[in-house]
């Protein structure tokens, strides 16, 4: 199986996001963590970036809120190559209008490889790794069995290309 590598630099791109239940644990953790945090790029989803924002008062770039498309944002981010990193605080025991929107979400981590945690443990030791501040080549799996390359910074306007891989992929 061959892979692709995407590049990350020591200054990650890190998304932060929290369900309601959640967002007091995020901000206690994000507060406990803020100069190291404050070394990183971080994004938010909504409410959770402005009330972070407001208390770490470090710079941070705001996605719509959740329900209304933020983790959708998110995960296009992860596709895209612009978010590296994600710490998602979710409260699997409290359903969300926008349920299918997270495991989407979820989803799209796991398949670009990216790290998330969902959890504060989870949080604790990724952002301790020694990898947090160094330059990291992260593994894409090449999901194509046709023998080319995906590239992962491939732009939409290159539909036909995909479609052309698709129907290879299908024997058609």
């Amino acid at each position: 199986m061959s892979h692709v590598t995407i590049p990350m630099s020591s200054q990650k791109r890190v998304a932060l996001i929290a369900h309601d239940h959640c967002k007091t644990e995020l901000l206690e953790w994000a507060r406990y963590n803020r100069n190291t945090l404050a070394q990183h790029e971080l994004y938010a989803t909504g409410t959770t970036g402005r009330l972070l924002g407001s208390e770490l008062g470090v710079p941070i770039t705001c996605f719509l809120s959740g329900p209304l498309g933020g983790d959708q944002q998110v995960g296009a981010g992860i596709v895209e190559g612009r978010i590296d990193f994600v710490i998602f605080f979710w409260d699997p025991l409290e359903p969300q209008p926008h349920d299918v929107d997270v495991k989407a979400l979820l989803r799209i981590a796991v398949v670009h490889n990216v790290p998330i945690a969902c959890n504060r443990a989870t949080a604790d030791f990724l952002l301790s790794s020694p990898l947090m501040h160094r330059d990291y080549e992260r593994l894409l799996r090449n999901r194509c069995s046709s023998g080319r390359e995906p590239d992962p910074w491939q732009p939409a306007s290159s539909l036909g290309t995909s479609l052309e891989l698709l129907s290879a992929e299908l024997g058609h």
